[in-house]
């Protein structure tokens, strides 16, 4: 009930006060970033365990296009923080991007989340450090035929490193309408494979609400 609670009065701080979401800063006029990721979950208590097939398999394609210097278009396809199926078009615009201070932005989407239509209002707030980043991301899965309201909380830390390669911590939270609320840690490692492709690879324990513990593997792309 209390990350219940906290997880809620993020939200609405990230939604009315400007504090959440990732992907703050736009892209580029012209540019596209994609990637696609899986994740390979299993019981964190291998006493459970009657094959060593994962039990959960999650994959996902997320799309980011710069159609102006300010607005970027994107698609969000694979699993909503329920785990159902989800196929989400979202537009994003700045609301701050300053030489100092947090960078943040304003999303709204629209698609679908198993068979119910959605809207998914989020904000994205963004810090540059010296040698890396610090975001939040929040989102908000409102089902336009009940009504009912799912929400993400992701709080990311990464850090560039040589060669390009790059050390990402992810705390990933969430709370929906069917099942408890919960958080993930998330570390991964991204190391580039040549001038546009990228290799994330990672590991995912559930520290909260979730039992599972797994692995996550994925291709960056940048035009």
């Amino acid at each position: 009930m209390r990350l219940r609670i906290l997880l809620t009065w993020a939200m609405l701080a990230g939604l009315y006060a400007s504090i959440a979401q990732a992907g703050a800063w736009p892209r580029d006029k012209g540019s596209l970033f994609a990637a696609a990721t899986v994740r390979l979950a299993w019981p964190q208590d291998i006493a459970t365990w009657t094959s060593t097939d994962p039990t959960q398999v999650y994959r996902t394609i997320y799309v980011e296009y710069g159609l102006t210097s300010e607005v970027t278009v994107g698609l969000d396809l694979g699993r909503a923080v329920s785990g159902a199926g989800k196929t989400v078009a979202f537009v994003q615009y700045p609301l701050r991007q300053r030489d100092t201070g947090p960078a943040i932005a304003a999303q709204m989407g629209f698609g679908r989340i198993a068979e119910t239509q959605i809207v998914r209002p989020g904000l994205s707030v963004g810090w540059s450090l010296p040698h890396g980043w610090l975001s939040f991301d929040g989102v908000a899965e409102i089902g336009l035929e009940d009504g009912a309201i799912d929400y993400k909380l992701d709080i990311t830390w990464g850090r560039n490193l040589r060669r390009d390669a790059k050390l990402i911590v992810q705390l990933q939270t969430g709370d929906t309408q069917t099942d408890e609320p919960f958080a993930r840690l998330a570390p991964s490692f991204v190391i580039p494979i040549n001038s546009r492709l990228r290799l994330e690879s990672g590991v995912a324990w559930g520290v909260a609400g979730d039992t599972s513990m797994g692995v996550t593997a994925g291709l960056w792309s940048e035009f």
